[in-house]
């Protein structure tokens, strides 16, 4: 299996202030199973991997196939880690409806 990283990062602003919240980043393992050239070539041909960070959409067909694990946020290798980010929004920003509708 081959392994690589997914590493997201985020910024926290406030809209009505031009000042930085908070940024963090996440970081993910993904390790891939050997794929024939068949497979990869089906993969290039029905869901056009140029346009995906990375070439690859975890929850589409090459996800399914193709990934023998992962370690750390599903979601981050989708491109944004949720629950990550709910955690900080409760931290930084309680005042918010997503802060406070999370805090119960």
């Amino acid at each position: 299996d081959n392994k690589h990283t997914v590493i997201t990062g985020v910024c926290i602003m406030e809209s009505n202030k031009p000042q930085l919240v908070k940024m963090f980043s996440v970081k993910t393992e993904v390790w891939f199973k050997k794929l024939s050239a068949a497979q990869i070539n089906y993969y290039i041909d029905h869901y056009k991997p140029f346009d995906k960070a990375g070439s690859y959409a975890i929850q589409e067909w090459i996800g399914y196939i193709g990934i023998s694990k992962i370690e750390g946020c599903y979601y981050n290798v989708m491109g944004l880690p949720v629950s990550a980010l709910i955690q900080e929004l409760k931290l930084e920003l309680p005042e918010t409806i997503v802060g406070s509708y999370y805090h119960a």
